[in-house]
């Protein structure tokens, strides 16, 4: 059996934790930094886990995770 591809859209944007959850970064980082607020930014920084209703669904496409 030939071997399956990865989404490599999904690839770039999710991560597997070690647990096996789905991490992704948070939105609003890009750009507009100055009209936030320090704290807003922080939180901004760290990863956030996909709702476990999505996850199965990123799972699909990450199969080697």
């Amino acid at each position: 059996m030939p071997k399956m591809k990865t989404n490599r859209a999904a690839a770039k944007r999710f991560k597997l934790s070690g647990s096996g959850r789905v991490r992704r970064p948070k939105c609003g980082l890009q750009h507009n930094m100055i009209g936030k607020s320090r704290t807003r930014r922080r939180r901004l920084r760290d990863n956030a886990m996909v709702s476990p209703e999505l996850a199965g669904r990123i799972k699909i496409l990450l199969p080697y995770g």
